[in-house]
């Protein structure tokens, strides 16, 4: 099983099926394509037509969308549990998923991610306010609802954290602060950024060379193809 990746620094798709995987102790064939090249679209097609990463390559099976990745992954290993075993919590688990998979556009478009940079303020404005306050609402529900049995979204570790994951590392580079009274919230942020499978993709991120200035991700964004892959 290979999961074709993007710059660790950046990719914040990348992210969530290399979480997913290692978290889950699925033993897998990391490839990096780096994003800031000229010949990225090439390298990638090697791997993909739909010319973005993550993709997970399994024998003759090829999937390339971070959601679909993960229901792959949840389907291939049933042993798992990547998805609560509850069906309520199960389909609330995928619905948030879905969310962060198709929303928050703000926050992804004015807080790229930026793993190793310390960004305060960079970005912030209401729109991306009311994002934030949403994730923390989420994560805060989840956590009073779900949460008894362990110290993430679902008590135990789910899709659902590794796609929430970019988010924690995002607060973190922009210094973000949550409602005063999202406490669980705050508590799970501080819990993810712990994660040691979290610093691993960490520590990998800085030990990279393909850095962007730290605001050459805003002034690109509007503009160019591979600054969208940056923004999610």
């Amino acid at each position: 099983m290979k999961l074709v990746i993007g710059n660790k620094n950046y990719s914040s798709w990348s992210l969530r099926p290399w979480l997913l995987l290692r978290q889950a102790g699925i033993e897998f064939e990391e490839v990096q394509v780096r994003l800031f090249t000229g010949n990225f679209a090439a390298e990638i097609a090697r791997y993909s037509p739909a010319g973005k990463v993550p993709v997970l390559i399994d024998g003759e099976v090829t999937v390339w969308d971070s959601l679909a990745i993960a229901e792959y992954l949840a389907e291939r290993f049933p042993e798992k549990n990547l998805w609560p075993a509850d069906r309520a919590a199960r389909a609330v688990a995928r619905a948030v998923c879905a969310e962060m998979h198709s929303g928050f556009g703000n926050l992804r478009n004015q807080l790229p991610m930026n793993v190793t940079a310390v960004l305060p303020g960079c970005g912030w404005n209401v729109a991306v306010q009311r994002d934030v306050d949403r994730i923390a609402a989420i994560w805060d529900g989840l956590r009073a609802q779900h949460g008894a049995g362990g110290p993430f979204l679902f008590g135990e570790f789910t899709v659902a954290d590794a796609f929430f994951a970019p988010v924690v590392s995002r607060f973190a580079t922009y210094g973000i602060r949550l409602p005063d009274e999202a406490e669980e919230a705050k508590a799970y942020a501080d819990f993810m950024l712990a994660l040691p499978t979290m610093q691993e993709w960490i520590v990998a991120a800085r030990e990279e060379r393909d850095f962007l200035a730290d605001d050459e991700p805003y002034r690109l964004a509007p503009d160019r193809p591979d600054a969208i892959i940056v923004n999610h």
